[in-house]
């Protein structure tokens, strides 16, 4: 049962303040009126269990299509949030699914309940709760959910999986070129003391290498100072979308920041098209996980268009970043009057370009990588050549 906290004032005009709990607030502000205490104030406590930890959202996914399954079994929806919030494993999940079912006990709605953790639950999955408890198809929503947010975990699964090779040869390429410059280069420093001039390419690997052994704590310091001042930079929104527009127009990585945007804005505003969310409000919402400034801009004029009474297909396509082919689908898709389910084919259309474009793209940086740390390693070995031949010749 809650507890709440409340102020109140005695027969005596004494001022007493305490805890006390009760089902509902209105019960509480009774209890007091029986023991003649005059209410003040009286509000909620809110005990929330410390957890250390994120939710994963393969899990929360999972949670929701278990929830359509209980639902549409038969089970009262305060019962299976109940099973939900009551696994011992569950974590931070566990506990939100616990309070929704004492918010929905006390009478509270379920959308609004969600949305009081927007640490677990965010907008997307609030709003179309909300158009399915009005719609009354709340199983249907919690299935379109639990298929929407794994889709959304393997994506990113398949992205982390696909970065972990290229990022072990960063590792190893970090490692061999700082035992280059931090031990390698200094000993033939000493060697090359008689020669009165050096070349040029030498003395920049010999600075290279001095920052990394005699000045390391300045260049920690200046690296460092350097990164704190981009990070600060991005969030000023000029610098941020000059940032967006060199990741958008980028000749690799572009397309595929374009695709991935598209196909999130797509997937998100058919699904809750699909749940009853009404077209602006779908728009507005899914503009925020877009994750591209260029096409967040592009879809607020879109949603200006849309309010107005004129299609969506051709204010998307004034912004230069969705393809021609997936404009024709959207337009196609308006005059059927079948849009989320357009939407929802042509992000999984457009996830699979993505995902060969990503993997052409991964394919070309590995190569890549490796160029790069041999480049280094090799203009390391012609610095320190050069001097070793001016040697022979003084000999």
């Amino acid at each position: 049962m809650p507890t709440f906290r409340y102020t109140a004032m005695t027969t005596t005009g004494r001022r007493i303040a305490g805890e006390i709990a009760g089902a509902t607030e209105q019960a509480v502000l009774s209890e007091l009126e029986a023991k003649s205490l005059l209410p003040v104030r009286v509000a909620p406590i809110v005990r929330r269990q410390i957890l250390v930890g994120r939710v994963s959202t393969r899990r929360l996914g999972q949670s929701y299509v278990e929830l359509s399954e209980l639902v549409t079994a038969g089970v009262p929806l305060l019962r299976a949030l109940r099973l939900l919030g009551g696994r011992k494993s569950g974590g931070r999940l566990s506990v939100a699914f616990k309070e929704l079912s004492e918010a929905i006990e006390s009478g509270e709605p379920v959308a609004e309940a969600m949305g009081k953790r927007p640490d677990i639950f965010s907008p997307i999955h609030v709003a179309m709760v909300k158009a399915g408890e009005r719609g009354g198809f709340l199983d249907q929503v919690f299935a379109r959910l639990g298929q929407f947010v794994l889709g959304q975990a393997e994506l990113k699964s398949k992205i982390v999986g696909s970065l972990v090779y290229p990022s072990v040869l960063v590792f190893f390429g970090v490692i061999v070129l700082s035992v280059v410059f931090g031990f390698f280069v200094p000993r033939f420093k000493p060697m090359f003391a008689r020669l009165d001039d050096l070349p040029a390419v030498t003395e920049v690997v010999f600075a290279l290498s001095a920052a990394i052994t005699q000045y390391g704590p300045i260049t920690a310091l200046v690296v460092g100072g350097l990164v704190f001042g981009g990070w600060r930079a991005l969030k000023e929104p000029a610098v941020r979308r000059w940032v967006a527009i060199v990741k958008t127009r980028a000749p690799v990585v572009g397309p595929v920041v374009r695709n991935l945007a598209v196909s999130r804005f797509c997937r998100m505003l058919g699904t809750m098209l699909g749940n009853g969310v009404p077209m602006i409000a779908a728009m507005e919402i899914s503009k925020d996980a877009a994750g591209n400034m260029l096409l967040e801009e592009a879809i607020v004029k879109a949603t200006e268009s849309v309010r107005q009474g004129e299609p969506l297909a051709t204010p998307l396509g004034d912004s230069g970043l969705i393809a021609d082919d997936v404009l024709e689908m959207i337009a196609v898709g308006e005059q059927a009057n079948n849009l989320d389910d357009v939407l929802v084919r042509v992000a999984e259309t457009i996830d699979k370009r993505a995902d060969r474009l990503f993997t052409a793209a991964i394919r070309l940086v590995e190569p890549l990588l490796l160029l790069m740390v041999a480049g280094v390693v090799g203009l390391v070995a012609v610095s320190l050549l050069l001097p070793i031949m001016q040697l022979s010749d003084v000999r």
